[in-house]
């Protein structure tokens, strides 16, 4: 019996460093980068104090509980949070793992922040051959790596009115979901330049895009505040987005899949008061860098109303104006979406657009969205839908979306098919802590005037499609 306590003792002694650094918190700078990103996890999982302080706004309150919900704001393109909302993220494990050096230090101190998600997803489905126009999962019945994200970034602060403030943003993108978000001109040879016979999309399996740089300047005494955004940023409109943790299902409509993303030049977001928005800018054309040949100056101007009552949002936009014909994805789009919140765990989310491009000059069957192939089709090609979202919190840790459409693609330009499509697709969100979420979806589809699935061997699909999100 002594000997067994005496191994015991030597045991809870060899232990005694782990058992400390496991008990340690991440502002324990006496410990290692690994205790304190172990630690930050730790303490991102207990539950929130909810006596603890609400950040100051001059905003209305936020109209949604986020999570279960990807964002608790009303949709606005062309900044992080609507002008007079503070910045609502908290601290990710990486920055708590950093504060302790001196470059996270440094960071601290000038309010950049550092952080970013791995995403994989895993699909089954009656088509072999290919799942498009269903995005960003692809490639049929396997796993895929999508998205790899590192963002640097500095939120201006708009809550406050009495200095001019700035900011930027960096976003570092590798995995598949690059073959719908790469601009021609910013590393987009290994996309463009790599045809892959017969497939629906060109390119490298798996590539890299600086998806987003931008820098912003807050210029409060302009209205009631004014950012001004100079570089590379997302197109303003869309319920959906690139970035997997900002959207309610795992895939994307059929709308969304095939409209502009990003877009490079000027943007102007003015707050003329609580409830009106005003949006103006100027950019070198959908998904074309301002340097690249294929560049065409292009006006946006959106305006977004919010009722006193925060149940209802429109926000109206003219995505992309030019009077040139077409090049590289260069649309004309015209979009509003209609927000409405019966309670706070209940809203819909409504989108319809209609978008076109003039003297097209050709394209290709299940070719890439926006990339001219090789058939003729002089003169004016059109497309418009609309998508529905049904969103539902469940608690707070759980949430269900369930997604209807209708898009008719009148010339076969954006998906390849000359055809209507219906698409619907119920989903859930799952909270396993505040940096896992896992969604399982289930999605139906089908074209109406010629077969579009299976690279045209199928009027319809189905489909069963899970992901896992880990924020670090």
């Amino acid at each position: 019996m002594r000997t067994t306590r005496y191994v015991f003792a030597a045991a809870l002694l060899a232990l005694a460093p782990f058992t400390r650094a496991m008990a340690a918190d991440s502002d324990d700078c006496s410990q290692g980068f690994a205790s304190r990103f172990a630690a930050a996890y730790r303490e991102d999982a207990r539950p929130a104090d909810p006596d603890a302080a609400a950040p100051a706004r001059r905003a209305m309150p936020s109209p949604l509980p986020s999570p279960p919900f990807p964002s608790a704001e009303w949709q606005l393109g062309g900044v992080a949070y609507p002008i007079g909302v503070p910045n609502l993220n908290t601290r990710y494990p990486l920055e708590k793992a950093l504060a302790c050096n001196r470059f996270g230090k440094w960071m601290t101190d000038n309010r950049i922040e550092i952080y970013g998600w791995l995403n994989a997803s895993a699909n089954a489905s009656t088509s072999s051959r290919s799942n498009y126009p269903l995005s960003y999962a692809t490639r049929p019945n396997r796993v895929e790596f999508n998205q790899a994200l590192l963002r640097i970034e500095r939120l201006p602060d708009t809550v406050q009115t009495d200095h001019i403030d700035w900011g930027f943003h960096l976003d570092n993108l590798y995995g598949y979901d690059y073959h719908y978000t790469t601009m021609k001109g910013v590393f987009s040879n290994q996309l463009l330049n790599h045809p892959r016979a017969g497939q629906a999309l060109n390119g490298k399996t798996y590539g890299y895009d600086p998806m987003l740089f931008y820098g912003e300047i807050y210029l409060p005494h302009v209205a009631e505040g004014m950012v001004v955004r100079v570089g590379r940023y997302l197109s303003l409109p869309d319920i959906e987005a690139q970035f997997s943790p900002n959207n309610y299902l795992v895939t994307h409509s059929v709308l969304y899949t095939v409209d502009p993303y990003t877009q490079m030049g000027v943007m102007t977001t003015t707050r003329l008061n609580a409830q009106w928005t005003l949006q103006v800018g100027i950019n070198g054309g959908n998904d074309t860098a301002v340097w690249n040949h294929s560049s065409r100056p292009t006006l946006q101007a959106c305006v977004r109303w919010v009722s006193k009552d925060n149940n209802d949002m429109l926000y109206p936009c003219v995505n992309s104006f030019n009077t040139s014909d077409y090049n590289y994805n260069n649309v004309q789009m015209y979009v509003t979406t209609w927000g409405h919140r019966f309670t706070d765990n209940v809203h819909i989310l409504t989108e319809a657009y209609y978008m076109y491009g003039r003297n097209i000059p050709g394209f290709g069957p299940g070719g890439e969205p926006g990339v001219v192939a090789s058939s003729p089709l002089p003169g004016k090609a059109g497309e418009y839908g609309i998508v529905n979202y049904l969103n539902i919190a469940l608690n707070p840790l759980n949430m269900i979306s369930i997604r209807n459409e209708w898009y008719n693609d009148q010339k076969g330009q954006r998906t390849g098919y000359a055809t209507r499509y219906t698409t619907h697709t119920v989903g859930l969100t799952h909270w396993v802590s505040p940096d896992l979420e896992i969604r399982p979806e289930v999605r139906v589809e089908k074209s109406y005037d010629m077969p579009a699935y299976d690279r045209g061997r199928k009027d319809y699909q189905a489909s069963l499609i899970v992901d896992a999100i880990w924020h670090y």
